[in-house]
């Protein structure tokens, strides 16, 4: 059967190092020619949320999405240099995308809460970048419903492979409650990831579909994504 994997990127894939928080500073900053009062709150969060959250508690109108939208990709490019030297891939994350990349019948794209083009200096600050059919993902750009991210990337995913679907052989893989949350109410099964903010047992009481410490056990995440006999 096919399947389709949707990756988190953040805490998921890699670890930011606190660069996101800097890029949502900075593009605020960008705008508004002022520093935030407050720091943005981020995990598990798509960008349009983030970015109209830290303008309303620091008591300015959101601007238009097509400005915010503009500053988040000058800041991204801003902080690629930084992400390179303080960031890193998160255990087990480069064998597993090389594993399954060689597995017919996969395809493993994101969803995440970043604009597409912070996405891909994340993922390509790594050269995580040609494992994912990126132009078939779900970005924080395309809304603030992070179920709808994973709904706008199955129904890209379809569209490219002929291939529809649903809960069988979609996987959202995320690290937050987030990331359980939207994934369900969008049809798709969850593995979560305590490589971020949040433990085992938050995730497991989220509702996840599966759990893991990390994505070290190349062999046992392969079993929760597209079931035994994979090797």
């Amino acid at each position: 059967m096919p399947h389709l994997l949707l990756w988190d990127i953040d805490h998921t894939l890699i670890e930011n190092s606190g660069v996101s928080k800097a890029i949502y500073s900075t593009a605020f900053e960008l705008v508004t020619s002022i520093a935030s009062a407050v720091p943005p709150v981020t995990e598990g969060k798509t960008d349009r949320l983030i970015m109209s959250e830290l303008f309303t508690s620091n008591g300015i109108e959101v601007p238009e999405w097509p400005r915010i939208h503009s500053a988040l990709r000058s800041a991204g490019k801003m902080h690629e240099s930084q992400l390179k030297k303080i960031g890193h891939t998160l255990p087990g994350v480069r064998k597993l995308l090389e594993t399954i990349t060689c597995r017919p019948g996969i395809i493993q794209t994101v969803v995440t809460g970043n604009i597409a083009e912070n996405a891909r200096v994340k993922l390509a600050a790594f050269a995580l970048q040609d494992f994912l059919v990126l132009e078939a993902g779900g970005y924080g750009s395309d809304s603030e419903d992070r179920a709808e991210l994973v709904r706008l990337a199955k129904a890209r995913c379809s569209a490219i492979s002929g291939t529809v679907f649903d809960s069988e052989n979609t996987t959202v893989i995320g690290d937050t409650p987030r990331d359980v949350e939207a994934g369900h109410r969008a049809g798709a099964r969850v593995v979560a990831v305590a490589t971020g903010p949040d433990s085992e047992s938050r995730l497991n009481s989220a509702g996840a579909d599966a759990v893991l410490p990390d994505l070290s056990d190349t062999s046992r995440v392969l079993d929760l994504l597209i079931g035994p006999g994979h090797l």
